[in-house]
């Protein structure tokens, strides 16, 4: 903190570094409170693991260990020895005095004064927890010489560009920092190990032990060493000492859990909460691996000429190494050409081609920037920015930690907002055992799960007010309905400073998180319909069966009646005698009236032959329902790979919907077939 005198002797203008900024101002990075603070902590720590992973095409492998501790329990861990007090009888200082009543109070005031103790003593217990955090992962690790700027300067990054990433401004890790410095005085403490690949060994490893100067903005080194890797560890250990709370939050720290191994089925995820002087609340979590297919790395590419501001051009202006303003143009933005270059500089006044781009006034680029963004045929942002989840690990996520009945999911076209290019998937599910009856919205953000302040969010808003869920056969107040969304986007536009939730007033947005519910939910209208002609048509089945007994009994005793009419002469058994008209009388063949009437006689025709007819004749008469049940139950799913892992294009089958690319050649597995030395 740097202070300089202002002119007027009552003021004086105060300087604050980043880390001072957001150490007062620690609500805008999440840590709200305790319970919110410990939360956020490990949410920000298990992240940057899943970047070291990915980062180097590592399955990730994460756990988490939560211990809580008591005030002394704490103060004897961090040798905080207590000292007797000198005035033992001064009690004012912790209790409060109160003012002896006049009156006795009555029975409700003694209640309200027994809640508000309780209250207070819940709250005071709170204040007193401490939390150790150790977060273990085998990504990548930290360079030795940068691990103080990685962990202990604010607002310092790798993640600054044009591509997706799930943090950006380098504050997640350092804010966990800052609380622990905060809450319990403690430093953190880093084991990392640095390689560059999945299948590398680190050769050394390193230890350090950071605070940060607040005022400075600048780690404080209290141990920093390295040695030789003779226990082959690999990834990042950190460990921190923070303040928090437990009991409000756990619900939270499950449920943030939970939806990670939904969006990161191909990661090892396990948390383990240990409590010393309550074991019976002791917690385990551990979610398998559920896939190998990771998301292919988002590239980095050029900011599009729609995104742009003055700031954004001055920067780049500063950074070129253009010698004239159409090499810097085509050269320095995306989607703009040599030729539409010369247009663009051809609409603006007072500049020409081979202007030196450093000579640009604040006028000529304000006057850039707007021309820029008026401009409507440029191409649309590349995709390749982006790394989405892919549906195929998306429904394994679903399927593995909420087990529904039915799920669909789809992807939407890649568009833009504002110049940044975002893409949406979604999934719908149908049952589930830990889900309730009505819709219930999980929301990712660029793979994080999002999981505060639901109730504005584009994607609740979309799935309660823009579906109409009876059109596909979708009951939204009984059945159970589980909408799974997921935005990637090289700038998410988040709704205030907490970054929860993303406003429904970005409309290219919505209409495409629309769009993809309303494929998804296309997809099991189709599943529902057969579903349901499936259940009609059995319930019809069991209708038929429930009245054959009477109709079997009704059909006997009509041909006994022709029976023993016929044993008393009467003409032909049935024939009718009457005046009626002749269309109207039975005709029966004389021949097939005989039969029958023989097969009544000797008893080869009873109540139990006709019984036994009409079920043959209900089963007869719905062969395909049936055997679309057998199948159902019997069906095996099948699992496509994505192409991003297989680099081998040479043997591919393409076709107008699909590409197949097998993954032993084709021409190997055949020669090795029609070799003499193969046995069959």
């Amino acid at each position: 903190m740097s202070k300089s005198k202002d002119p007027s002797p009552s003021e004086v203008q105060i300087q604050k570094s980043p880390a001072e900024f957001f150490a007062e101002h620690q609500a805008i990075a999440g840590f709200d409170n305790l319970g919110k603070s410990l939360y956020t902590s490990i949410r920000e720590l298990v992240e940057n693991s899943l970047d070291a992973c990915e980062s180097a095409n590592i399955l990730p492998e994460i756990s988490v260990h939560v211990t809580e501790y008591t005030q002394k329990e704490f103060n004897k861990i961090a040798g905080l020895a207590e000292s007797p007090r000198k005035n033992a009888n001064d009690r004012e200082l912790f209790h409060k005095k109160t003012k002896t009543p006049k009156k006795p109070p009555t029975e409700s005031q003694l209640t309200q004064e027994t809640n508000e103790s309780s209250t207070k003593k819940r709250k005071t217990a709170s204040q007193d927890a401490y939390f150790r955090i150790v977060v273990q992962d085998n990504g990548c690790g930290m360079e030795h010489n940068a691990i103080p700027h990685l962990l202990g300067k604010v607002l310092s990054g790798s993640k600054y560009g044009v591509r997706q990433t799930r943090g950006k401004f380098g504050l997640g890790a350092k804010m966990a920092l800052i609380w622990s410095k905060k809450s319990s005085g403690q430093p953190v403490r880093i084991q990392t190990a640095h390689r560059r690949s999945g299948t590398d060994i680190p050769t050394h490893c390193s230890v350090c032990v950071l605070d940060i100067d607040i005022s400075k903005n600048e780690p404080i080194i209290m141990e920093h060493t390295k040695y030789v890797n003779k226990d082959n560890f690999i990834g990042t250990r950190m460990e921190l000492l923070i303040a928090g709370n437990w009991t409000t939050y756990r619900s939270r720290i499950v449920q943030y859990i939970q939806q990670l191994a939904i969006i990161t089925p191909y990661a090892y995820l396990q948390l383990d909460y240990e409590n010393i002087s309550e074991p019976q609340r002791n917690l385990q979590l551990q979610y398998q691996r559920r896939s190998e297919q990771m998301p292919p790395p988002a590239a980095t590419v050029k900011h599009h000429p729609s995104s742009v501001n003055n700031i954004i051009v001055q920067q780049l202006i500063q950074m070129t190494r253009a010698k004239t303003l159409v090499k810097f143009l085509s050269t320095e933005l995306a989607s703009v050409s040599p030729a539409m270059a010369k247009r663009l500089i051809g609409e603006l006044n007072e500049v020409d081609e081979e202007m030196d781009p450093r000579e640009l006034t604040d006028a000529h680029i304000t006057r850039l920037v707007q021309l820029l963004k008026r401009v409507e045929i440029f191409k649309a942002p590349d995709g390749s920015c982006l790394s989405p989840l892919g549906e195929y690990n998306l429904n394994l996520g679903i399927q593995f930690v909420q087990k529904p009945d039915l799920i669909a999911t789809a992807r939407d076209k890649p568009a833009a907002y504002e110049g940044h290019p975002f893409l949406v998937e979604a999934a719908v599910s149908l049952g589930g055992k830990t889900m309730k009856e009505g819709i219930t919205v999980v929301r990712f953000a660029n793979r994080i799960p999002l999981l505060f302040e639901s109730g504005a969010d584009v994607s609740t808003r979309v799935a309660n007010s823009k579906i109409k869920w009876s059109s596909y056969k979708i009951d939204f107040k009984r059945d159970k309905i589980g909408v799974y969304v997921s935005i990637v986007s090289t700038k998410i536009p988040f709704k205030g400073t907490s970054k929860e939730y993303i406003g429904d007033d970005a409309t290219e947005i919505q209409q495409s998180v629309k769009r993809a519910l309303q494929s998804c939910c296309q997809q099991l209208k189709v599943h529902l319909v057969k579903r349901t002609a499936l259940k009609d048509a059995k319930e019809r089945s069991n209708r038929l069966r429930k009245y054959i007994p009477d109709v079997s009994r009704s059909l006997h005793g009509i041909l006994e009646g022709m029976r023993k009419r016929r044993e008393e002469g009467d003409v032909n058994g049935d024939e009718q005698t009457s005046t009626a008209s002749p269309s109207k009388r039975l005709r029966l063949d004389p021949h097939r009236s005989s039969q029958m009437i023989q097969k009544l006689r000797s008893g080869e025709m009873n109540e139990a032959l006709i019984t036994k007819a009409l079920n043959q004749a209900i089963r007869d008469h719905q062969p395909q329902q049936d055997e679309q049940i057998i199948v159902a139950e019997k069906a095996t799913p099948l699992f496509l790979v994505p192409l991003y892992n297989l680099d081998d294009p040479q043997y591919d089958v393409h076709d107008v919907l699909f590409t197949f690319r097998p993954i032993q050649p084709i021409l190997n597995a055949v020669s090795s077939a029609s070799s003499p030395e193969t046995t069959h």
